[in-house]
């Protein structure tokens, strides 16, 4: 579909991109290596939506919870990963036009290349998740409300062998992802605590500030 060939595209360009401004770094200098508004708006909206639903999936699949609660998480975590897919492509796109700044020049090169690695990781799965997810909802013939409610057809045909696959994937991708994160998260508070060196800063604070920046 022609769509997705626009997302593919996209991705396959911010991933280009990833590669071309974190292999060419220069001295942190005020506004002009910020994150846009937009973009900062994004990255935050996305790691809350993402914070709350790793730990939800984790729990629900967990043998001995109350059902009311369990069956409150899946409908909780269904109907987000729909809306982080969403908002995941929509990131995508946005990336493609707006390249994210480079890092700077004084960083190690492993840790350029860790960047690189990570964020190209980040962006798959993030993608990777919720289509699998998706997958093993529709093809094991189970509801995800929201699409539902709108009127989506499913787009895969039900096959308990394709759901589980999809079950498998999204399984270990939650690992995957979750450690991903972390990395993140501690890259982030190296560079905001201990270097203080404006990468932090790039991306915060998620409103205000100027647009002025890539």
């Amino acid at each position: 579909m022609s769509w997705l060939k626009i997302v593919f595209e996209g991705l396959k360009r911010t991933l280009a991109g990833i590669a071309r401004h974190n292999s060419k770094g220069f001295a942190m200098t005020g506004l002009e290596t910020r994150y846009r508004g937009p973009a900062r708006l994004f990255h935050w909206s996305m790691a809350v939506f993402i914070v709350a639903t790793i730990p939800a999936g984790f729990v629900m699949i967990q043998e001995g919870i109350d059902r009311s609660l369990q069956d409150g998480l899946f409908l909780f975590h269904k109907n987000v990963g729909v809306l982080l897919l969403v908002l995941v492509v929509v990131r995508i796109l946005y990336r493609w036009r707006h390249p994210a700044p480079p890092l700077p020049d004084d960083l190690p090169a492993w840790q350029h290349m860790a960047a690189r690695l990570s964020h190209v990781g980040l962006y798959a799965l993030l993608l990777i998740m919720p289509i699998a997810g998706y997958v093993r909802v529709k093809a094991g013939g189970f509801p995800i409300e929201s699409l539902d409610a709108l009127g989506v057809p499913s787009l895969v045909p039900r096959s308990d062998a394709v759901a589980e696959i999809a079950k498998m994937i999204h399984y270990f991708g939650a690992y995957a992802i979750t450690a991903l994160i972390a990395l993140h998260v501690g890259a982030a508070a190296h560079h905001g605590i201990l270097r203080r060196d404006g990468v932090f800063s790039r991306m915060w604070p998620p409103l205000g500030g100027s647009d002025r920046g890539v």
